[in-house]
């Protein structure tokens, strides 16, 4: 994974768009359930979502690098202490997996142990 995750970390990814229809007040309520983990709100292509999660204290971030306040708000990102990602990065989706299956169960060992070139269903 790139330097914003701590070696032999997990991400937790939100959603797509989650900054939008989840918030980033939420999205920090949720990950706190989960200490250790690093977190990632994507903001989608919201420039506003992105600086109100920035003011919620969420540090790493997605938006959209076509969005035309990318370079503003990594401006904002940056003077925060902030990561700014300007796409996804490559996540396992749990939702496509069937975990009662050999394959399922396969491709979530082979995620979690760093083998990350597996077949979809990775998006």
């Amino acid at each position: 994974m790139a330097e914003w995750v701590p070696p032999g970390a997990a991400l937790l990814l939100s959603a797509p768009g989650a900054a939008g229809f989840l918030g980033a007040h939420a999205w920090r309520a949720l990950v706190a359930l989960a200490p250790g983990y690093s977190d990632a709100l994507c903001c989608g292509d919201a420039a506003g979502d992105a600086l109100a999660a920035l003011r919620e204290g969420c540090r790493l971030l997605v938006l959209d690098a076509a969005c035309p306040a990318f370079t503003a708000v990594a401006g904002a990102a940056a003077e925060a202490g902030a990561v700014l990602l300007p796409a996804r990065p490559a996540a396992l989706e749990l939702d496509v997996i069937d975990l009662r299956r050999p394959t399922g169960r396969s491709r979530l060992a082979d995620w979690l142990a760093g083998r990350h070139d597996t077949a979809p269903p990775l998006r």
